[in-house]
């Protein structure tokens, strides 16, 4: 029997035939159809990686406009499908047309068993690596987030939203203070989009107002002095992928307007240009200003807002993020242990405190240079918060660092807030307090004997 997890599909409307071609290839699993609707149905069921066929099927076997309706719906549902075409000897025309429509290969009839054998194992190999091929692709295929390393469970949630969004064509607006990995969060939206064409950033802040318009619109030939060939702007170079305007808030009031028409028309016009050039490009924008105050103080379109705001994604700052910090700062000394050769880098507990108790005005910038600076600054194996160039951790009274992890402290915490709020409840009763929190009231006099409660 093959290994295959699919049965071959034979479609014969010759009964006698149907069971010889069954019988030639009894050691591949297989079902039969004799029609094209009932071959259908089989190769919906079943989803067969292999499939052999008589052009001629009732209600004209005679004829083949059945067989190639059948030949065409099969690779319609599943372009992949190996599909052998059985044919009669003077019917060359008509196998060389299934073969141009898509079928696997074709055989004259009478066949010989082990021909049709051989043909069918390769087929069924074929299909086997091609679908082996597939899996270790999608495997290997980058997760749109792969640039984004994060626990958090707000930045999780930032990360499927965009992964929903990405699909279409709604333009994302990404809020977040500097730093915060508003650009690695626009590749994601572009990678997840399966867009075939570039992604392009552009800072609007970091650009001359006088040099910005031909940047974004671009410019034909001699349309200033210096223009001495027509050059496209960054709009049309990410036609049919994503363009990110980054720093949005601080595009000039006059380019508002001409990138408002862009958003609604989907058109650009270059400077010294006098027609509209066509674009199908995916925009992500990206500011850490108060867009709504730039609105208030009319330094920002509010129409343009509105346009580009179809979808918000406000991004937390590194310090709300739990445990992020850590996390981001181990990779980053992997990556630059490595380019630096010294395998054996890694924090101490100080450094890994120090990092904690920091809170990151930068953000994840700020910790990328201080771990890329540590990495080349630090004496031994060991990375200390005086290399990260941090103010030493927090200590305990008793001289430890101080850990906000400490479970029997947590849980502590915890019972007294829980223990405090009961009672206040319930006046100072403890059977009321007892049964709010679910417990007896000697385990609840334990309790507060052990926790200093009065």
């Amino acid at each position: 029997m093959s290994t295959s997890t699919s049965p071959l599909l034979i479609v014969e409307d010759d009964l006698a035939l149907q069971k010889q071609i069954k019988w030639s290839l009894d050691r591949f699993e297989s079902v039969v159809a004799s029609d094209r609707e009932s071959a259908l149905l089989q190769f919906r069921r079943h989803q067969p990686q292999v499939v052999t066929m008589d052009l001629g099927l009732p209600p004209d076997p005679d004829a083949v406009s059945e067989g190639f309706k059948l030949l065409e719906q099969m690779l319609d549902i599943d372009p992949s499908a190996k599909v052998i075409v059985l044919t009669g000897q003077n019917d060359q025309a008509n196998a060389l047309r299934a073969v141009s429509l898509g079928a696997y290969d074709f055989l004259a009839k009478p066949f010989e068993p082990d021909v049709l054998n051989l043909t069918v194992e390769r087929a069924m190999r074929m299909a086997e690596l091609q679908a082996e091929n597939r899996r270790l692709q999608a495997l290997h295929q980058p997760d749109a987030m792969s640039g984004l390393i994060t626990r958090d469970a707000e930045m999780l949630r930032i990360t499927r939203l965009i992964e929903r969004v990405a699909s279409s064509d709604a333009t994302v607006l990404l809020l977040g203070e500097s730093g915060t990995g508003k650009e690695v969060l626009a590749q994601g939206v572009h990678a997840a989009s399966k867009r075939s064409g570039r992604f392009v950033a552009i800072n609007c802040a970091a650009i001359p107002e006088n040099l910005l318009e031909s940047e974004l619109f671009g410019y034909e030939k001699g349309a200033f002095t210096g223009a001495v060939k027509t050059t496209p702007g960054k709009i049309e170079t990410a036609n049919n992928g994503t363009l990110m305007l980054d720093e949005i808030g601080d595009l000039p009031h006059s380019l508002q307007a001409k990138l408002l028409r862009f958003l609604q028309q989907r058109t650009v016009e270059r400077l010294g240009g006098r027609s509209e050039i066509p674009v199908d490009v995916r925009v992500v924008c990206a500011t850490h200003q108060d867009l709504k105050g730039l609105i208030a103080e009319n330094r920002f379109r509010e129409d343009l807002f509105y346009r580009l705001a179809e979808i918000v994604v406000n991004i937390p700052p590194l310090r709300a993020r739990t445990g992020d910090a850590v996390m981001l700062a181990q990779s980053f000394l992997r990556r630059f242990a490595q380019d630096q050769r010294r395998p054996g880098l890694g924090f101490s507990d100080e450094a890994i405190k120090a990092i904690e108790q920091h809170t990151w005005p930068g953000n994840v910038r700020e910790l990328l240079n201080a771990v890329k600076r540590a990495s080349i600054m630090a004496d031994g194996e060991r990375v200390g918060y005086e290399d990260l160039g941090l103010p030493a951790p927090t200590s305990a009274a008793d001289g430890s660092l101080a850990s906000d992890l400490d479970l029997r402290t947590l849980r502590e915490a915890a019972e007294r807030q829980a223990i405090v709020a009961a009672l206040a409840r319930s006046n100072g009763n403890i059977v009321k307090a007892s049964e709010i929190l679910g417990v007896s009231r000697p385990t609840l006099y334990d309790l507060m004997r052990r926790l200093s409660i009065k």
